[in-house]
C-alpha cells in the first residue's frame, strides 16, 4: 500500500491504540498454560500476535478451537462465539478470547512446523515453553525472521537441558523439550524476549533460573509471573525464578505505549493537543517520553489502575513549541529500542544533531533499521547517517519525497509522521507492514485530522 501525507494543520483527539503486542504474546501464552480458563480482552489484531496465537492452537487440544476461532476474527473484524472482535472508530481493532489452560505439562505434539511469521518474540517465547514439551518441534518464520539471531536462546536453553538446533545461528528454531534445570544466564546483549524465554522455561525447570541482564529491559513477563503468585525474585538487573504452576487469570491488555509514542509525536510536529487513554505505563517502557522531554515535548501522565502487574492509564501531549536535539547514550537504547525510528524523525526537525549511539540492535530487527532509516530520511530530503552503530540525525526538516518502509512497521510508521511537517506532500511505500503492530493505523491518524489518503 502507497500513502499520500499532505503536511499541515493541528490535530485533535481522544485516542486510544491497540492493546500492547509485548504483552499479549505473554499472556497468550501464560493463559494457554495455566491449569484453568483464562479470559484476555483488549487483544491486539497485529500479525504477530496472530502467529503466536496461531503457533498456541497447534501446541493445545482444549484451547485451540477459541484459538483458531479469534486469529480468524482477528484477520476479518467480525465476530463469533468464544471469541469476539470489534472495531472501534478510530480503527483500533481489539479482541477478547477465553480459553481452556492445558497446564505446564498439556502441550501437545504439533502435526506440522510452527510458523511464526515475522514475530521474532514469538520464536524466542515459544522456544522457552517448548524446552520441556516431551516431542520435537519446528519454529520457523518469513524470509526476513529468517535472518534473525537464535543462538541466544537456544544457547543458555541447551544449558538447561533441551536440543535446540539452529541454521547457523538462524530460524528455523528445532526445539526437543528435555528435563530442565536451572541456570544462572549472564546475557551478552540486553534483550527482554531471551529474558522472558528462560523465564518461561524457568518455570518448568528444577531449582532457580536466574538471568542477569547487561542494561535493564521490558519487564512484562516477570511481572506477569509475579501477579500470578510465581516466586519471582528480582535484585537489581538480576531476575530469578523457580517452579510453579500458575491458574488461570482474567486481564485486559494495556495500549501499546511504542504505539502511541508515533501519535505522540505527530502531536508534537503539528503543535497539537492531544490524549491517549487505555495505555500501558510500565516504567520500563516510557524512557522514550524522557527523551521527548529533552526534545522540547510537554507530556504528562496519569495511572488510573493495574492489569495483571501492569499501570495502565493516560498519557496527555501539550502543544510544542519548538523541538530540540538530543543524545540517547548507548545504556538508554534498550529502553528506546522500539521508538527510535519515530524519535529519529522528531530529530529532522530539531535544529542541530541527534544522536542515537550503540544502536546495533537496530541492524537485527525486522530490517536493517540504521540502513532504512537513514535511506529513507535522505528520500524524504532530510540528511541522516549511520556511522558504525551509530544514527546521527541532522536537523532542519525535511523537503518531502518518495520513502519506503522495507516491510518494516515501525519505518512505515515513523516515515508517515515525520512527512506530516516536511515541506511539501511525500509518499510513503509498503505501508501494510503497519498491520504488524498497530491495524488501523493510516485511519487513526486521518481521525486525528491528519491528511492521508492511499494513492496505491
Amino acid at each position: 500500500m502507497r500513502i499520500r501525507v499532505t503536511p499541515g494543520g493541528r490535530l485533535r483527539g481522544v485516542l486510544h491504540v491497540p492493546g500492547d503486542k509485548s504483552i499479549a504474546h505473554r499472556w497468550l501464552i501464560l493463559a494457554c498454560t495455566g491449569s484453568s480458563r483464562s479470559r484476555l480482552t483488549g487483544l491486539p489484531g497485529a500479525l504477530d500476535v496472530r502467529s503466536t496465537a496461531s503457533c498456541l492452537a497447534e501446541l493445545t487440544l482444549k484451547a485451540r478451537p477459541a484459538l483458531d476461532l479469534w486469529a480468524r476474527n482477528a484477520s476479518s473484524g467480525v465476530e463469533g462465539g468464544g471469541s469476539t472482535w470489534n472495531d472501534t472508530p478510530r480503527g483500533v481493532s481489539n479482541g477478547t478470547l477465553e480459553v481452556e489452560g492445558e497446564g505446564r505439562d498439556g502441550l501437545v505434539e504439533p502435526g506440522a512446523g510452527l510458523d511464526c511469521g515475522n514475530s521474532g518474540t514469538s520464536m524466542r517465547l515459544l522456544a522457552g515453553i517448548l524446552a520441556t514439551a516431551p516431542f520435537t518441534s519446528r519454529l520457523t518464520g518469513d524470509r526476513s525472521l529468517s535472518t534473525r539471531p537464535m543462538e541466544r536462546v537456544a544457547g543458555p536453553l541447551r544449558q538447561m537441558g533441551a536440543t535446540v538446533r539452529t541454521t547457523d545461528g538462524h530460524p528455523p528454531l528445532i526445539v526437543t523439550g528435555g528435563r530442565l534445570l536451572g541456570i544462572e544466564h549472564r546475557m551478552e546483549a540486553p534483550s527482554a524476549q531471551v529474558k522472558g524465554a528462560l523465564l518461561l522455561a524457568g518455570v518448568q525447570a528444577s531449582g532457580e533460573t536466574f538471568v542477569v541482564e547487561p542494561a535493564a529491559t521490558r519487564d512484562h513477563t516477570e511481572r506477569a509471573l509475579d501477579a500470578l503468585g510465581a516466586p519471582v525474585r528480582r535484585d537489581g538487573l538480576r531476575v530469578g525464578i523457580a517452579r510453579f504452576q500458575h491458574e488461570g487469570f482474567e486481564a485486559t491488555v494495556p495500549g501499546d505505549p511504542s504505539s502511541a509514542a508515533f501519535l505522540i509525536a505527530a502531536a508534537a510536529l503539528s503543535g497539537s493537543e492531544v490524549t491517549i487513554e487505555g495505555v500501558g505505563l510500565n516504567p520500563t517502557r516510557l524512557h522514550f517520553l524522557q527523551v521527548l522531554s529533552r526534545m522540547g515535548v510537554t507530556v504528562e501522565t496519569a495511572i488510573a489502575g493495574e492489569q495483571l502487574g501492569e499501570p495502565v492509564g493516560s498519557i496527555h501531549v501539550a502543544p510544542t513549541d519548538a523541538l530540540r536535539s538530543t543524545r540517547v547514550e548507548a545504556d538508554e537504547l534498550p529502553l528506546v529500542i522500539d521508538e527510535v525510528p519515530v524519535l529519529a524523525m522528531l530529530g529532522t526537525h530539531a535544529p542541530g544533531e541527534t544522536w542515537f549511539l550503540g544502536a546495533s540492535e537496530l541492524r537485527v530487527k525486522e530490517s536493517d533499521r540504521l540502513a532504512a532509516l537513514v535511506a529513507g530520511i535522505r528520500a524524504l530530503g532530510g540528511h541522516a547517517a549511520a556511522e558504525s552503530d551509530d544514527l546521527v540525525i541532522a536537523g532542519g526538516g525535511l523537503r518531502g519525497g518518495v520513502a519506503s518502509s522495507g516491510g518494516d512497521h515501525r519505518v512505515a510508521m515513523a516515515f508517515t509522521v515525520g512527512s506530516l511537517a516536511a515541506d511539501r506532500p511525500s509518499e510513503v511505500e509498503g505501508m501494510e507492514a503497519a498491520a504488524v503492530s498497530f491495524p488501523g493505523f493510516v485511519e487513526t491518524l486521518r481521525s486525528m485530522g491528519a491528511g492521508i489518503e492511499v494513492v496505491g
